[in-house]
């Protein structure tokens, strides 16, 4: 029988560098305040950010997933918001507050624009699944090979909407011979 070895929890802990939040264009260049900073992630906590910490996922990738992520949430995908407390006694409060904010309506025109730029329902399911709902990659496909299609596909999914969303960083394709100055005419 083979023995199984101590699961270290500090495993899925990697140190990455970002952009500082505390960042002040007024004290640039000062020793105090950095443009980026290191800092030390979950990569278990979605399949997003343990594509992006082993390198599958360029930053123009992520950006798009976030804004995906944030889009999500904000129609309403993270649950209910507030809960009612029936014990107070009820109060006749003026109008009605409006269902659907402006924000939402806003959230859901970009989801659309996002649904009908990857042009097929699975591809949309899939980036809702991981970067709106959560799901890891294990739980979309079965086998090593199942999760590696998933991977490659929301790699596809999240180019074209960092096309979308003008998050794209263009990147020169190797297989196009570049001209040198003495080659044109």
């Amino acid at each position: 029988m083979k023995k199984r070895k101590p699961r270290d929890p500090h495993r899925s802990l990697r140190g990455v560098v970002v952009d500082n939040p505390f960042y002040s264009c007024a004290h640039s260049g000062t020793a105090g305040n950095p443009k980026q900073i290191s800092a030390v992630i979950n990569t278990r906590q979605s399949a997003v950010i343990m594509l992006y910490s082993r390198g599958r996922l360029d930053p123009a990738q992520l950006a798009a997933a976030n804004k995906f992520g944030a889009l999500w949430e904000t129609m309403g995908g993270k649950g209910a918001g507030a809960t009612i407390d029936y014990g107070k006694e009820p109060v006749d409060g003026g109008r009605r507050s409006d269902p659907i904010t402006e924000r939402q309506l806003m959230a859901a025109d970009e989801l659309r624009r996002a649904r009908r730029r990857l042009r097929d329902p699975d591809r949309y399911q899939l980036v809702c699944r991981i970067c709106g709902e959560g799901y890891a990659l294990h739980e979309l496909g079965r086998s090593r090979r199942g999760k590696l299609a998933a991977a490659n596909e929301l790699r596809s999914c999240l180019d074209d909407l960092a096309d979308l969303w003008g998050l794209a960083t263009r990147r020169p394709n190797p297989h196009i011979r570049r001209a040198n100055k003495e080659e044109v005419i």
